[in-house]
């Protein structure tokens, strides 16, 4: 799992330009400044680019912090 959230701390410091970002499983959109609505279909895309997956949008929608997307990560993710 640490590789995991490693490689989301990337994806999330590059696309939102920020290189303060630390996440953890308890990271949720609250926690990051410019992660709203608009931003957050185009951050699903760029997760799952860097992962080779994709999510269903019932994940998409129903997450509700970091730790719920590594755990889908992990379960199915082909580039770990």
């Amino acid at each position: 799992m640490d590789s995991i959230y490693e490689r989301l701390n990337n994806v999330f410091r590059d696309f939102f330009d920020d290189d303060d970002i630390e996440l953890d499983a308890d990271t949720t959109a609250d926690d990051i400044e410019d992660w709203d609505s608009l931003n957050h279909i185009t951050l699903m895309s760029a997760v799952e680019d860097e992962f080779g997956l994709r999510f269903t949008m019932g994940e998409v929608s129903g997450m509700k912090n970091v730790g719920e997307m590594a755990e889908i990560i992990k379960k199915r993710g082909k580039k770990l």
